[in-house]
């Protein structure tokens, strides 16, 4: 068990069967634990480890031996606090058994050794590791657990018993400084030399293992959770791979056999296979459908407080709730109805290893960005993925990403942010730069304040959008959350405090609607008063939502992002033969305002894109990402781009969908770039993750 890894440092290794690991710590103090069994894992003798202890000392080291078991790991771990004061980890186990010792004694003593071993002498490690902030484990597996072996059933399972220890330990131990990787070592030994030729057994010496073992125990090497194949003097990195796999269940229809076995080729085809790190991350749910007509776009309207009542809103209610009118369309936040359908009937219950109780779940925060007009009709689909799950302590966030499509075009962008109650503590990361942040109102009163009503019925009405949840129409079911009364839901809040910002600076023109980003703070009864206050900065609304009758902030760290009054608005960018490139610069141009610091600091370049259309020049763009906090801006550049790629219309959209290549696009002539072709690796980090585009 390593302090640190470098000269100088103190701990403790087992070495049950490899003396000659010894060489790892020329200069360090040490502990060495041998129980001293033979082969077969009968008797004891303090010769082994004797042996050890010698090497470490002649190559100039400190050492002392240590003859318990290694399922006496409190014993193990104090005696190397006696002699040295602290510690770090490295286990190594290992047992070659023929069939024939495979008795239940054996195969006991085989996982007691491995698998309850290596736990052992871990949690009496852990306290310590935690306390000085700092600790190495490498858990010694075997190729026999990663991939199976004849005869060794019990060997392999304990084997890959220790992986799923390492993976959860490096997982809980990363805040700490604890870094756990996984190591399946081919050396010769006292054990393999039974079963492998002497010119085999020289050419696996253990000296051509022992250096990536010092490595990934030095305080300079940040690997952790990994798994590495290492012998005569070869290392490799194993990574997992899953495919895109398939859902088989109809909604409101068994699952059965037979629908697997009719999709068992899509189950199993490994065409554009993903390489899962976690059990969630990164996990795409199955697809949504939506299909809608007018009917419920009213409906929506309608159940944020839409009412003929309001003299106000006479053109609202012919845009809003009449489908005859000529300009009849949705209100901007119908874009969350959609998406929440991939987050609702089962699909956070489909990602693989991530269980949920759904009895503890909260609605945490939520964003919307609108890309073009929504329909008023139709089928839209939703692709989610979870983009992050963060431990809050208490609870965790499952950040929820969910592309939303009319056909083949990118209709808008929604950011679920799901609390967990009591799913916390796990060791996990507590921020993510992947979430879009709440942002605090101005320090000074509000420039407009207003105030609307919500109706006894209007968590009834609203439900009828696609929310469901019992919570708000069931009294019972209120009670068991706690409330008095169903509540109302944070998205109709959400729904009413927009339609506020549309009127007060927008004139109700749904057009000049960008996006929308709200935290859910506390609950509203129906009926009550919503007062929603708004300060203008550039086109940029923040809000603050309460409950009149207590003051109560129940929408918190909010804002809306409109289109300035002359600006191209989704409703006014290029289609029907326009150049759908505007729509791509448009991101790139949104991408800049949120992170254009920390785009300059990964690229530092500025980019010239010609744009060509039938042959012809037909625009041209500049991303300076070198100075300031970046720009984008139509036009060619004032002074030298580092780089400057012509490109068609077609083709750059091509590109960025990933359905043409661009290094094919290069070779073949249909992008040329002049300048530092380097840098053109580096408009990935401009035009990643581009299912947005």
């Amino acid at each position: 068990l390593f302090a640190r890894g470098d000269c100088g440092s103190r701990g403790v290794l087992n070495c049950t069967t490899h003396p000659i690991i010894a060489y790892l710590f020329f200069s360090c103090w040490n502990k060495v634990n041998d129980l001293g069994a033979d082969i077969k894992g009968g008797g004891k003798s303090s010769a082994a480890a004797d042996k050890v202890v010698e090497e470490i000392r002649a190559k100039g080291g400190k050492a002392v031996a240590n003859y318990d078991s290694v399922e006496d790991g409190e014993k193990v771990i104090q005696s190397a606090l006696d002699a040295f004061g602290r510690i770090g980890e490295n286990c190594l186990f290992v047992m070659y058994l023929t069939p024939s010792l495979l008795s239940h004694p054996i195969s006991d003593l085989i996982h007691r050794v491995h698998l309850r071993g290596a736990f052992f002498v871990t949690r009496a490690a852990w306290s310590h590791m935690k306390k000085q902030k700092f600790g190495r484990i490498i858990m010694t597996a075997s190729a026999a657990g990663i991939y199976g072996n004849f005869g060794q059933a019990n060997y392999s399972a304990a084997k890959l018993g220790m992986l799923g220890l390492s993976n959860t330990l490096a997982i809980e131990g990363r805040n700490y400084n604890i870094h756990c990787n996984t190591l399946a070592p081919v050396a010769g030994s006292r054990l393999t030399e039974t079963v492998m030729t002497p010119e085999l057994v020289a050419s696996l010496k253990p000296e051509y293992v022992a250096p990536m073992v010092l490595w990934l125990c030095h305080e300079q090497c940040q690997e952790n959770g990994a798994l590495f194949e290492a012998g005569a003097g070869w290392i490799g990195k194993l990574r997992w791979e899953r495919s895109q796999g398939c859902v088989v269940r109809q909604k409101n229809q068994p699952m059965t056999p037979e629908a697997v076995r009719d999709q068992w080729d899509k189950i199993c085809d490994f065409t554009d296979a993903t390489k899962p790190t976690s059990v969630q991350v990164g996990q795409k749910l199955p697809p949504s459908t939506f299909v809608f007509s007018p009917t419920q776009c009213i409906l929506y309207a309608l159940g944020v407080g839409m009412s003929t009542k309001d003299p106000d809103h006479l053109r609202c209610v012919c845009v809003f709730l009449y489908e005859r009118h000529e300009d009849f369309g949705c209100l901007p936040t119908f874009g969350v109805i959609p998406a929440q359908a991939a987050m609702m009937d089962g699909g956070l219950s489909a990602i693989p290893g991530l269980n949920i109780d759904f009895t503890r779940v909260l609605h945490g925060e939520q964003y919307l960005e609108l890309y073009k007009p929504l329909p008023t009709s139709g089928t839209l689909t939703s692709q989610a993925t979870v983009a992050a799950v963060l431990d809050k302590g208490s609870g965790a966030v499952i950040l929820l990403d969910v592309n939303t499509y009319s056909g083949d075009q990118l209709i808008c962008f929604n950011q679920f942010s799901v609390f967990v109650v009591g799913a916390g503590g796990f060791g996990g990361s507590r921020t993510s730069d992947k979430a879009k942040a709440a942002l605090p109102p101005p320090k000074r009163a509000p420039d407009v304040v207003m105030i609307d009503s919500t109706t006894r019925d209007q968590a009834a009405l609203y439900r009828l959008s696609g929310d469901w949840n019992p919570l708000h129409i069931d009294p019972s079911f209120a009670a068991m959350g706690g409330f008095q009364a169903p509540i109302l839901h944070g998205l109709c809040s959400f729904g009413f405090a927009a339609r506020h910002v549309l009127k007060q600076f927008a004139d109700n023109d749904p057009s000049r609607f960008k996006a929308i980003k709200v935290r859910f703070v506390k609950p509203v009864m129906p009926g009550q008063l919503l007062q929603t206050e708004m300060w203008k900065e550039g086109n940029r609304i923040h809000l603050q939502c309460k409950v009149k009758e207590t003051d109560a902030v129940v929408l918190a760290g909010a804002y809306v992002d409109l289109h300035g009054a002359s600006e191209a608005s989704p409703e006014n960018l290029p289609q029907h033969g326009a150049l759908q490139s505007e729509l791509v610069f448009a991101e790139i141009g949104r991408r800049i305002n949120d992170s254009g610091s920390e785009l300059v600091k990964k690229v530092n370049a500025v980019f010239a894109w010609e744009i060509t259309k039938d042959g012809k020049s037909a625009a041209e763009w500049t991303v300076d990402l070198k100075n300031g906090s970046g720009s984008l801006r139509r036009g060619a550049p004032s002074g030298k781009a580092d780089v400057t790629l012509t490109v068609s219309d077609e083709d750059f959209v091509e590109v960025v969908q990933g359905r043409l290549n661009p290094q094919k696009a290069f070779f073949s002539g249909k992008l040329k770039v002049r300048g530092n072709i380097m840098l053109s690796q580096k408009l990935e980090v401009i035009l990643k993750d581009n299912a947005k585009l």
